[in-house]
């Protein structure tokens, strides 16, 4: 018999944990791993519309990372979790991706808008799922449940990221930014 993708084990409202303890759906710690999960959705979109092969090539890293932080989320903390697959050089990695990038920017004057084009508002929508998935694992981690410290820099370090990404790419793709004016 095929593996079936459903379970119907989920119809009321629950689901399990990696080590089998059912929560709701709606419990802190799902919220969170599921904003990771459609975090990481969204850059597979961004590295689809990408090509630069050196910032797919970054793209891709970060889903690797990003699955298993998800996993980490996903796991009952009393079953010993997975540690996250990330280490302090994959923040350093986005931070010397960040100063790369900005070393060929213009000084930033203003705020800016998502748009342009559409690969520049992906990595802004790509930013803002992050800033969600970052403020859930805060708050998981202020509710007194275990949360990597190195996954909250992280979540917060990669959102930084897809701003500076958002105005490289819009160089590269030769779009204007899109400046935010007052009335």
């Amino acid at each position: 018999m095929a593996f079936r993708i459903y379970t119907k084990t989920g119809d009321k409202g629950e689901t399990a944990l990696f080590g089998g303890r059912r929560v709701p759906k709606s419990d802190l710690r799902v919220d969170a791993y599921g904003t990771v999960d459609e975090l990481n959705s969204f850059i597979g979109l961004l590295r689809d519309s990408v090509e630069n092969q050196h910032v797919r090539h970054i793209l891709a890293h970060t889903q690797h990372r990003l699955f298993t932080l998800g996993a980490h989320l996903a796991s009952d903390p009393a079953k010993h979790p997975p540690t996250p697959d990330l280490l302090p050089a994959d923040i350093e990695l986005l931070e010397t991706e960040m100063d790369a990038m900005d070393e060929q920017l213009p000084p930033l004057k203003n705020f800016i808008l998502p748009g342009g084009h559409t690969t520049v508002s992906i990595c802004h929508l790509c930013r803002t799922v992050c800033r969600r998935a970052e403020r859930l694992s805060v708050a998981l981690a202020q509710s007194g449940e275990p949360v990597e410290d190195l996954a909250l820099q992280y979540l917060n370090r990669l959102s930084d990221y897809f701003f500076v990404l958002a105005r490289y790419l819009a160089k590269e793709l030769g779009a204007e930014e899109v400046v935010w004016k007052t009335r």
